[in-house]
């Protein structure tokens, strides 16, 4: 019988649909959690924006340092506890910001479609499997964003790629990776996962 622990929501479901890796953590402790994470994120999209269209454009090296503006400015938000009126879009907008250089960089280096999409698919799953889970009041555990990269190491990854003229084997590579992880970890979680509303574990309190 698969028995897997199911660990509350901590603080708020926005921090839980983050999934910051921990690089985007450790940014975010260094400013103890006094940064809210709305303005960060927004500038990281758009700073990771106008790199990114630089690079399609031709200059290639500006495109690399997209992964390292996003975790400097979007990653100080992330210890924040999320609670204001707007923080609900910080989620979406690392969704775009990752999801757009992973497709850029994949079209810049003429990776076939079906591979960029194959990891695209993998990291929307993991991304909706986290939505899904903290409407049922449970959350993937701990060690999970730190296994799965986290957006942060997802796009490093993608830039040394590209760095090392390596694009298309590692997409393939961390597509088979995350596939494997996400798959096995959401299917182990829903198979022990309570079957009736009352066994459910409620969130943990607001502090």
């Amino acid at each position: 019988m698969i028995s897997v622990h199911m660990t509350p929501v901590p603080r708020s479901v926005v921090v839980a649909q983050r999934d910051d890796g921990p690089l985007s953590r450790a940014m975010g402790l260094l400013v103890a959690g006094q940064l809210p994470p709305l303005p960060p994120a927004l500038a990281g999209a758009f700073v990771t924006a106008v790199l990114l269209v630089l690079g399609i454009a031709g200059a290639d090296d500006f495109a690399v340092f997209a992964p390292a503006v996003a975790l400097l400015l979007a990653g100080a938000g992330s210890a924040h506890r999320h609670d204001g009126r707007l923080d609900w879009l910080a989620p979406p907008i690392l969704r775009l910001t990752e999801y757009g250089f992973v497709a850029s960089a994949g079209f810049a280096r003429s990776v076939p479609p079906v591979i960029t999409f194959a990891l695209l698919g993998a990291m929307a799953f993991h991304h909706y499997d986290i939505v899904y889970r903290v409407r049922q009041h449970v959350y993937p555990p701990p060690w999970l964003a730190t296994a799965g990269l986290g957006w942060d190491g997802r796009m490093l990854v993608v830039a040394l790629a590209g760095l090392l003229d390596m694009v298309a084997p590692a997409f393939v590579l961390l597509a088979l990776y995350l596939w494997g992880l996400f798959g096995w970890e959401s299917l182990t979680c829903w198979l022990a996962a309570p079957r009736t509303p009352d066994q459910a574990v409620e969130p943990a309190p607001q502090d």
